[in-house]
């Protein structure tokens, strides 16, 4: 039987040639690895926001490259649009510029009751179908002169006008769309001379005879 001894307190066994130190528990210290992950990924996450920031930076310019392309295209369609347009117009205005003398026939067989038979069917067709392609005739006695859709041949003076007046169509005139083809060539009339001076003299008497009430009674 073995006696404990009173205030004595057990220690731990100490291998042959180990400090006391050596026997007491050490707190665990980290590894150069693991010290070093913590760095680690915050630089490989910089890394990413920097990739995802050229990312964005990169699809930002080929997006607006694209947006530029699609303008560019819409305004080539559109300006490829009005040529052709214009183009047809102008195709369509010199086709009916070189009917106009066929029409001009018609129009003077017509004025004297030459439009005839089968002469008269033709000519109304070809007349018809100037018409749906956009031509348009103009010019009426009796009208203002306007020199950019009149051409006068022939001047007068007439004491019933007031203004330059087309007094005679001698051949109408034709326009397609906005464009006039050909002018009207009318025969104009102005104002006599001196017909103004006495209309205003006549109507200065009529407003002093309506201020004294009227001409004097004998």
């Amino acid at each position: 039987m073995t006696e404990e001894t009173p205030g004595f307190e057990e220690k731990p066994d100490v291998p042959s040639g180990a400090t006391p130190d050596d026997a007491e528990p050490k707190a665990a210290t980290p590894s150069a690895e693991e010290a070093a992950a913590p760095a680690g990924d915050a630089n490989q996450t910089a890394g990413l926001v920097a990739q995802l920031d050229q990312v964005r930076t990169a699809l930002g310019e080929r997006t607006a490259d694209l947006q530029r392309l699609q303008a560019e295209y819409q305004n080539y369609r559109r300006r490829v649009e009005r040529d052709r347009i214009a183009v047809k117009e102008i195709a369509v205005a010199n086709l009916l510029t070189e009917l106009l003398p066929v029409l001009d026939d018609i129009g003077r067989a017509r004025e004297h009751g030459e439009l005839l038979g089968g002469f008269k069917s033709v000519g109304e067709s070809l007349e018809t179908v100037a018409a749906k392609m956009g031509l348009q005739q103009f010019g009426k006695e009796g009208e203002p002169f306007d020199p950019t859709i009149h051409e006068a041949l022939m001047h007068s003076y007439a004491p019933d006008v007031t203004e330059t007046t087309c007094v005679a169509i001698l051949q109408p005139g034709y326009r397609f769309g906005e464009r006039t083809i050909r002018p009207a060539r009318v025969a104009v009339a102005e104002p006599q001379p001196g017909a103004q001076t006495v209309k205003a003299d006549e109507s200065a008497e009529t407003a002093d005879d309506k201020e004294s009430g009227g001409p004097d009674e004998g």
